[in-house]
Parts: C-alpha cells; sequence; structure tokens
C-alpha cells in the first residue's frame, strides 16, 4: 500500500495560456473521456498522484493553478482570486475543445468548482466535490463541530497531543496547524507523514490572494448552485476535520441533483486511505 501511495505515475505535461497571458501547466493521466481535477490550496496538483486509480477509468486533466507547480507567477498577483481563476478554468476548457466537461474539485479547488459551475452551468457535465471547501457557500464550521469529530479518533496513540493543539487553535490561543496534522488522515503511519510533507502549498502568496476581499459571494452562488441542472456528488471522509461530514451534508443540500457519501475511515485525502472505495464510488458517479 504504501509504495502504490507514494509512487508518481506517469503523465503526459501540456501547457495553455490563460485570458490575461499567463502560461498554465496541467497533466493528462490515464485515457478516455475527460474529467477536470482541480487541486487544493491552491498547490501543484501533483499531490493527486491519479486519484487512487481513477486515471484507469477516466482521462484525467490536472491543472496547476497559477503560480503553483508548473505554471507561471502572474504579473498581476491579485489574479490569484478564486473568482478570478474561474477564467482559467474556462480558458483550460476552450483549450482542450470541450463543449461540457466533467469537473472535480478537492478541498479549497471544490470552492472554484462551484464558482465555475454557477457562473457556466451549462458547460458542467457532472459534478465531483471530494472532501470540499465551503468558502464559496459560506458555510461555516465551528470549533466544536471540529473537537467533536476529534473526540472519534481518542484511542490513537498521537491522539493527545494532536487534541491539545486542536483546543487551542480553536480557543484561539494556538497556530500549530503542523500538530493536528493527523486528524486529516485516515491512518497516521511513516508513509501518511511522507505523503503529508509533500501535500503542502509552498507559495504563501498564492493561498492567501485565493480567498482575498471579494473572491466569494455566498448568496449569489447559492442561488445559482440551487438551480443548477448537472448531477452532483459530494463526498466526505468520516474523519476529516478539514470538511466534516455535517458540513459537507450541509453543502449537499444547496443542489437540486446532489449525492452525499461519507467514506468510512477515511480523512481529507480519501483516495490515499482507500483507494479501492475512493476509486468505485467516484468512477461510479462519473460514469
Amino acid at each position: 500500500m504504501g509504495d502504490r501511495i507514494l509512487a508518481m505515475p506517469s503523465f503526459t505535461a501540456s501547457e495553455f495560456t490563460a485570458s490575461d497571458g499567463t502560461r498554465l501547466a496541467y497533466r493528462t493521466e490515464g485515457a478516455g473521456d475527460p474529467v477536470v481535477c482541480l487541486p487544493g490550496g491552491p498547490m501543484d496538483s501533483r499531490y493527486l498522484g491519479d486519484l487512487g486509480g481513477l486515471s484507469a477509468h477516466r482521462r484525467l486533466i490536472l491543472p496547476d493553478p497559477r503560480g503553483t507547480g508548473r505554471s507561471a507567477v502572474p504579473e498581476d498577483t491579485s489574479s490569484y482570486r478564486c473568482d478570478r481563476l474561474v477564467d482559467d478554468v474556462e480558458a483550460l476548457r476552450e483549450h482542450l475543445g470541450l463543449a461540457r466537461m466533467d469537473l472535480l474539485g478537492h478541498s479549497g479547488g471544490a470552492n472554484l468548482a462551484v464558482r465555475y459551475a454557477a457562473r457556466y452551468p451549462e458547460r458542467v457535465g457532472r459534478l465531483a466535490l471530494i472532501t470540499p471547501g465551503t468558502a464559496a457557500v459560506g458555510i461555516e464550521i465551528t470549533g466544536e463541530t471540529r473537537r467533536e469529530g476529534a473526540r472519534r479518533r481518542s484511542g490513537e496513540p498521537w491522539f493527545p497531543a494532536a487534541y491539545a493543539a486542536l483546543e487551542a487553535i480553536t480557543e484561539g490561543t494556538g497556530s500549530d496547524w503542523e500538530a493536528i496534522a493527523p486528524f486529516l488522515w485516515g491512518r497516521w503511519d511513516a508513509a501518511t507523514r511522507e505523503r503529508h510533507a509533500a501535500s503542502r502549498p509552498d507559495n504563501a502568496e498564492a493561498v492567501a490572494g485565493f480567498g482575498a476581499e471579494g473572491a466569494f459571494d455566498p448568496p449569489a452562488t447559492r442561488a445559482a448552485l440551487a438551480a443548477f441542472p448537472a448531477p452532483v456528488l459530494l463526498l466526505a471522509g468520516e474523519f476529516d476535520l478539514n470538511s466534516p461530514p455535517a458540513s459537507t451534508a450541509e453543502f449537499a443540500g444547496l443542489f437540486p441533483d446532489a449525492s452525499l457519501v461519507v467514506q468510512s475511515g477515511a480523512g481529507h485525502y480519501p483516495w490515499v486511505d482507500d483507494p479501492e472505495r475512493f476509486v468505485g464510488t467516484t468512477a461510479a458517479f462519473l460514469r
């Protein structure tokens, strides 16, 4: 299992030009009908790998958001804002020559996916939101919700230190985010720790700019999603404190045609915790 998690599959690297002239990169994994996969962070899409083997079922198009991975840093750094990144997703669709595309967003990438879906609903075939961030739709996650979920891991040897750090963060007296990393994974072993170290954003300006003032308009986005015509999958990890099942269920309620799946034993990266189960669920939805 550890070798499968850490291996980087072969891929095809390509580029396209955004509407403002910024050169953006993406890679392609697998074959068949494409699905565009938006990473969280924003960060280099390599951490997604081939999404646990989903590339055996679909051709994955995995873009690096501007300023991350192989994509260029833009001249106008205000273009890191989530609502402005919608233009990059649209430029990728045009570059690929797709009238409509299936779209998958992980974590923060789900915010970008729903902003795109709200603006261009007719250009989305199916929408998969994997352990989604909720800022774009204004769903707030309370500290008590996170602590309640964390207490389910009380039998783990790392729990006391991680829970103490979580309490400090939720109470506003601490900021040791790395200490609570075990709560993002279904298991916390040597392979997972290595994977976690490689799954961190490395462009602080891009991260800060993504959610800058004006990036989100929850009332307008909610109104658009209430009329969204395509099928939607929202997949939560049972143990995920970043995107708890309760908030993901609330998110699912914003769509007229949404399915909610809670993957047992999984955290924020369900294709790592149980690739077979994740691929089975996601491939069936995208089929």
